[in-house]
């Protein structure tokens, strides 16, 4: 009889260390460390902000690129591009998709996420240097240097 009471009191703290185990082992593998992006970017939302710029394209000319989203995280990206406008060189690296409008293109997908005024009611809204844009981001030929966004904005 106490041979079997020793043999239950060990299974039974056995168990907890398995269970102790387990508990720690999936609370250190909860994603974070893992990539969020693919190599083309296109299909890929990217979820969390990085500390540092992440790098796209190859290319003589180099601007700063961020998306600010609907929930106030901001993803910031180094673009490297030969294209000559903003519009070309984030449609080619799939950062962002949109229809053709009256007035140049409709951006509607940035980094992923879709805004359409009509549906939600938010649009992407974009800046050159901090300023909201004054021209399309197809008509806005790249400055070296100079920083451009698109911020998910309120109506």
């Amino acid at each position: 009889m106490q041979k079997t009471r020793f043999k239950k009191i060990l299974s039974f703290a056995v168990c907890l260390v398995l269970v102790a185990a387990i508990a720690l082992f999936t609370t250190g593998c909860n994603g974070e460390n893992t990539p969020t992006e693919n190599s083309t970017a296109a299909t890929t939302a990217i979820e969390a902000p990085e500390a540092s710029p992440f790098e796209m394209g190859q290319g003589k000319t180099q601007f700063n690129f961020s998306v600010t989203f609907p929930d106030k995280t901001q993803k910031d990206f180094i673009i490297k591009t030969d294209k000559t406008t903003v519009g070309e060189a984030l449609q080619e690296l799939g950062l962002i998709d949109g229809e053709e409008g009256p007035y140049g293109l409709y951006v509607k997908k940035v980094n992923g996420v879709e805004l359409d005024y009509d549906t939600h009611g938010k649009y992407w809204a974009f800046y050159i240097n901090g300023e909201m844009a004054m021209t399309g981001v197809d008509s806005t030929e790249i400055e070296p240097g100079a920083a451009y966004s698109f911020v998910a904005a309120d109506a």
